[in-house]
């Protein structure tokens, strides 16, 4: 984490914790994983597709929205597009700060930011019924 950044791939999410910065105390970070039911129907996972050209200008917005809004912190988002199985990340922010409560507290407006804003979609990918047992 260099630079504030966000993206928007179908490569996985590995989660990983990059060198702090001078000054920076605290690193808030959210992964979203994929469950394996949704509206008690169990799935396989869930497709997720975006409009990019407005999807990637309205992340960056985001990041410079945040810088303006919260005070000096960095940012890292990644939000996975295509099909992403269950159990597998769809989704990671990672807040960096001087101190704890800050950081979750940005971590938490950027998450809310993204589902009520970029237009990203997704849609369920239900599990086949299994067969009925041969009598």
């Amino acid at each position: 984490m260099h630079a504030d950044s966000c993206q928007l791939s179908t490569a996985p999410i590995i989660p990983s914790t990059p060198v702090f910065a001078p000054g920076e105390g605290a690193e808030a970070q959210f992964l979203g994983i994929v469950r394996g039911e949704e509206e008690g129907r169990p799935l396989t996972g869930i497709d997720y597709t975006a409009y990019r050209p407005m999807a990637d200008n309205l992340l960056a917005a985001l990041i410079e929205q945040g810088a303006r809004t919260h005070g000096p912190h960095r940012v890292f988002i990644q939000h996975r597009l295509g099909f992403v199985a269950n159990e597998e990340p769809s989704i990671i922010i990672r807040v960096r700060t001087k101190h704890s409560a800050e950081a979750f507290d940005i971590c938490r407006w950027y998450l809310k930011e993204i589902k009520t804003s970029v237009p990203i979609w997704k849609r369920p990918v239900w599990a086949k019924p299994s067969p009925p047992p041969a009598a």
